[in-house]
């Protein structure tokens, strides 16, 4: 037997599988995290990508800071703190500056949850916003040439500077995160986020995609109209450590950083397996169903019609979306979810709906949680539990024939993944 261990939330679980399959672990490629990452982090806050120095901006009277919520891994060392005391340097006081924590259509963060994303020197020094899709004051910038109605926080839109911190990594159906989309789906509107999401069934709207794809293209317009002068973008490691680093305007962020995300992160096998055995990435990637499904679609891609995925999630944060829960117990199958959403109906929430059912409707998917099963189940999955993983592990193995190809994903959500060949 050959063991493998995966993350889970804070902690590893642990499998055997039999030596006679042929079993892929499939990671992201190895990297050194930059051992010269705080001269790193001031030198290109010094010569950002582009024509315009942040020097340009001393005078104005205020700065907006779009960060991500708790769902988004924050690296070591925290960027945000040195783009602070870098402003500090060039003369703002902290009075000008608010950090505006983009929620998107996510649960508003409460403020003692803010030592999660930021240091409790930061939280004391400086003026916090948390975005509110529903409830906090917009502007409205009009459309996108998709017609997508441009809806951004007033105060953030209103700031003299504005400026976006985030991780640049694939995102299963935006193609890559990062960039202006911590504002302009963070600190947009529900009606703004649901007309982009609405997208998602769109054939260029998946991982490692962004040209073509429909929904980046539409938030990067969005991000235009905003006026969002900079992006600060990091690239990391499972240890959550920076292997690379970015600032300047966001479109000239993006196009340095979108070839290395995918040299990092791109992983093309010649043909689908007959498992996959994929963790998210572990905390915060596993904090609810929401933000899991994103591993599992990048399992999805490479495991064959009728074979398994086993997703370790632990969920400790249940569904993650009240909406998405009371919209599958409503519906009698996947596919009638497929067929309502393939019909015209969107919602936000309900979507995460879709997405998965794209990919268990193809596959036998057990979903590894500390989530009830009972509540599991009342969403159309199959449930299992750490305890049992082993067990679980043993009797789809039984099923499998003796040369059955098996991967293992222990970073999904972060891994591109790509059969370059659907033939058997």
């Amino acid at each position: 037997m050959k063991e493998f261990s995966l993350p889970y939330h804070d902690t590893h679980l642990s499998l055997k599988l039999p030596e006679v399959f042929s079993i892929d672990y499939l990671t992201p490629e190895t990297a050194t995290p930059r051992q010269d990452i705080l001269e790193a982090i001031q030198l290109t806050l010094d010569h950002p990508l582009g024509k315009r120095k942040l020097q340009s901006f001393i005078g104005a009277s205020s700065i907006g800071i779009a960060i991500n919520d708790k769902t988004r891994p924050v690296p070591d060392p925290n960027p945000i703190e040195m783009l602070l005391d870098y402003l500090k340097f060039l003369g703002f006081n902290r009075e000008q500056i608010t950090l505006y924590i983009g929620s998107g259509t996510h649960t508003p963060m409460q403020e003692d949850e803010f030592t999660k994303i930021i240091s409790e020197e930061v939280i004391e020094d400086y003026r916090i916003v948390v975005h509110d899709c529903d409830q906090t004051p917009m502007v409205n910038l009009g459309e996108t040439h998709h017609h997508t109605p441009i809806l951004i926080n007033e105060d953030f839109y209103q700031s003299d500077l504005k400026i976006t911190v985030g991780n640049i990594e694939p995102h299963h159906f935006m193609g890559f995160s990062g960039g202006v989309k911590t504002a302009a789906i963070g600190l947009a509107s529900r009606e703004t986020i649901k007309k982009n999401h609405a997208m998602l069934s769109h054939p260029q709207a998946k991982s490692g995609v962004y040209h073509i794809n429909p929904m980046r293209q539409d938030i990067e317009e969005i991000g235009r109209k905003a006026g969002i002068h900079y992006t600060l973008g990091t690239i990391l490691n499972e240890q959550k450590q920076i292997l690379e680093i970015f600032f300047g305007d966001p479109a000239s962020v993006m196009k340095r950083a979108i070839p290395l995300v995918r040299q990092y992160f791109g992983i093309r096998v010649p043909r689908p397996y007959d498992l996959v055995i994929a963790s998210p990435g572990g905390k915060p990637k596993d904090i609810n169903l929401y933000q899991s499904q994103k591993g599992l679609t990048q399992a999805a891609r490479i495991t064959k019609a009728g074979g398994w995925i086993v997703l370790l999630a632990a969920c400790p944060e249940g569904s993650g979306s009240a909406s998405y829960e009371t919209y599958i117990q409503s519906m009698p199958s996947h596919q009638a979810v497929i067929d309502q959403f393939q019909n015209g109906f969107f919602q936000v929430g309900p979507h995460k709906a879709f997405q998965i059912a794209r990919d268990v409707i193809r596959t036998n998917f057990v979903l590894v949680s500390d989530i009830p099963p009972q509540r599991v189940k009342g969403w159309k999955l199959t449930p299992s539990s750490p305890q049992l993983l082993q067990p679980l592990i043993d009797w789809i193995a039984a099923r499998l024939p003796s040369d059955a190809r098996v991967a293992i994903l222990p970073a999904a959500t972060r891994t591109i993944t790509e059969v370059t060949n659907d033939k058997p």
